[in-house]
């Protein structure tokens, strides 16, 4: 079994920095993509940026040029900084996760999420 636990959310005023961090743990022989989603109330979760294991990044229209995703394969952990952060970007912040894992001898693939982390951006 695999576990993601989310951290680094809270409150800040707009235009203020947060760094949210979610570090995988478990049965873990790979990490493949690695991915942030949020929700905000009554709005259906949206993905806000997606990095490979090889380090490609790929950004909602929404946040680009505001946050950066990067991650440490070593760690099993990915990043998200957020900078100018404005009220809209206020909502629960996810972390997911497409795993391998060895079981007996065989791979197996999966996907995971966390339990999120709120992030709440006063005007």
């Amino acid at each position: 079994q695999v576990q993601l636990v989310e951290s680094g959310g809270g409150l800040v005023q707009a235009g203020g920095s947060l760094r949210l961090s979610c570090a995988a743990s478990g049965s873990i022989f790979n990490c493949n993509d690695m991915t942030w989603y949020r929700q905000a109330p009554g709005n259906q979760r949206e993905k806000v940026a997606t990095i490979t294991s090889g380090g490609v990044t790929n950004y909602a229209d929404s946040v680009k040029g505001r946050f950066t995703i990067s991650r440490d394969n070593a760690k099993n952990t990915m990043y998200l900084q957020m900078n100018s952060l404005k009220p809209e970007d206020t909502a629960v912040y996810y972390c997911h996760a497409v795993v391998e894992s060895r079981i007996d001898h065989a791979i197996i693939i999966d996907d995971y999420w966390g339990q999120g982390t709120q992030v709440t951006v006063s005007s």
